[in-house]
């Protein structure tokens, strides 16, 4: 098994089936069988870019910014003069380091903190890094409130690419498992996300208002690549 299939073991394991059979059927679907009638395909959901020393995901540099952008607005505190503000950014590669961009950022957000009766603002920070705030709907725990952000090579907001690239993969999986279909009663779609990493609570709350994704799996399962007991089901 590789990975994403080993963390999908975990997760099926964790789901209470008693026996997970591998590749039941050989080199053909599904990659597990569940307590002989739950049969399960597995897959990445990512995206892709050519950074000119070979393909990548496009996960192994957004989804670590976008970690650490999200801390780093946490850190910052909680609202004041009653109001919380979006937080939206925009990057191309490359990126620099995060140190530097760290300070770039709390150059331009400690600031504004301190400010009676602050505007909105949408801000070039340079190396290809934009920066975007504007007012919350509503007041949050922090003062600034992650809003997404768009990746140059993808051209996307976080929960739009995810949308788009889970359609693509169900569509695939959808035409890969036709013929045997028929073969076992239910069937998963378990998907190690590398691009929303699971999602947190505010992201699936973003996700379930904004995206309707079709299928006819009886399940279609989104894992944290880190921690298969994160699990979100669309």
């Amino acid at each position: 098994m590789d990975t994403t299939e080993t963390l999908a073991a975990a997760y099926l394991k964790s789901c209470g089936f008693t026996k997970i059979q591998y590749e039941p059927d050989g080199n053909v679907p599904p990659d597990f069988l569940c307590d002989g009638r739950v049969a399960v395909e597995v897959r990445r959901l990512n995206q892709n870019h050519d950074g000119g020393t070979g393909t990548k995901g496009l996960e192994e540099t957004a989804i670590p910014l976008w970690m650490r952008v999200r801390e780093l607005l946490q850190q910052l505190g909680a609202p004041t003069y009653g109001q919380s503000w979006f937080c939206f950014y925009r990057f191309s590669r490359p990126i620099p380091k995060w140190k530097t961009l760290r300070s770039q950022i709390e150059q331009e957000l400690k600031p504004f903190m301190a400010i009676s009766d602050p505007q909105s603002f949408d801000k070039a920070l340079g190396s290809g890094f934009e920066l975007k705030v504007f007012p919350a709907s509503e007041i949050y725990p922090t003062f600034f409130v992650p809003a997404g952000h768009s990746d140059g090579e993808s051209g996307g907001f976080l929960i739009g690419e995810i949308e788009t690239n889970l359609k693509l993969c169900i569509a695939e999986k959808t035409a890969k498992i036709a013929k045997v279909r028929t073969k076992y009663p239910e069937w998963w779609l378990v998907l190690s996300d590398q691009i929303g990493y699971g999602l947190d609570d505010f992201d699936q709350k973003m996700f379930r208002d904004q995206v309707k994704i079709t299928h006819n799996f009886d399940k279609v399962v989104l894992l944290d690549p880190r921690d298969h007991s994160r699990a979100f089901e669309v």
